[in-house]
This record gives C-alpha cells, sequence and structure tokens, in this order.
C-alpha cells in the first residue's frame, strides 16, 4: 500500500519551506499594504462584519495599522488597533522561533517534547480578544473611542 501524498510531500521538502513560503506571503502582503494605502476608499474591501452589523470586529484597523507600521507611526498604529500592536512582537518572536527551529533541526531540536502552552492562557487570550471587541463599541464609554479605529 502506498503512503499518502501528504506524507510523501512531508518527507521530500525541507522543514524550512513552510515557514519561508509564509514569510514570503507575510512580506508580500506587507509590501502591498504599505505601497497601497487603506486609508483610501476603494483599495480594499470593507470588513463584511462592520458592513452587516455596523460594529467594529477585533481585527477593524488591523490594515490601516500594519500600513501605519510599515511607515514607522508607531501611534498611528495603535490608534488603529492596539491589540495588533500589542500581539505582533509574539507572533513575530514565535514565527523567528519556528524558522530557526526549521532551518537548524539537529541544533535547535529539543531533548524533551516542547511543552505545551497551558490552556489556561489560550483562554485568557481569548476573553481579552472578547472583551476588546465587547468594549470598542460601546459608545458609552469615554475611552471606548480610543478603542476605536482611526
Amino acid at each position: 500500500m502506498s503512503e499518502p501524498l501528504a506524507t510523501r510531500l512531508q518527507r521530500r521538502l525541507h522543514p524550512a519551506t513552510a515557514p519561508l513560503l509564509l514569510g514570503v506571503a507575510a512580506l508580500a502582503g506587507t509590501t502591498l499594504i504599505h505601497f497601497v494605502d487603506p486609508n483610501e476608499a476603494g483599495h480594499y474591501p470593507t470588513c463584511p462584519w462592520l458592513m452587516i452589523t455596523g460594529t467594529f470586529c477585533p481585527g477593524c484597523g488591523t490594515m490601516r495599522c500594519i500600513h501605519a507600521l510599515t511607515n514607522l507611526d508607531v501611534v498611528g498604529a495603535v490608534e488603529m488597533n492596539v491589540v495588533t500592536v500589542l500581539v505582533l512582537p509574539f507572533l513575530l518572536a514565535g514565527y523567528a522561533r519556528w524558522l530557526w527551529r526549521s532551518l537548524r533541526p539537529a541544533v535547535a531540536a529539543p531533548r524533551h517534547p516542547p511543552k505545551t502552552i497551558n490552556p489556561f492562557w489560550l483562554w485568557l487570550l481569548l476573553a481579552g480578544i472578547v472583551g476588546f471587541w465587547i468594549v470598542r463599541n460601546l459608545s458609552f464609554l469615554p475611552f471606548a473611542a480610543f478603542l476605536a479605529p482611526g
């Protein structure tokens, strides 16, 4: 019996293929957002959640946030989506670790299986994102305007 195609591909491809492809896609997307301003109408589609409900989702303002960061405008990025600015360093660190381990599997391979994330932290992250989603749409709160994009 022959093995599945996914298994054969996994054996043939270098372990760094997936992180490198993801990095190229992220770099291409970031470059596009840098040069094609999301603040100008007509370049990108409207957020479906915003269009249907009239409220901001947790990701609303993320493209404008990335555009501001690529132009080194950290304050403007925080005004667009503070959660993206807070989470981005952790995403980049996780990506760098994944890329390092895939490029140097013999050196970076742990002697023991890596520790899994405690579910408490995942639930806390989910609660934080949902809390941000709710609070940024409560117009009667004085700081909710700060959490709304732009």
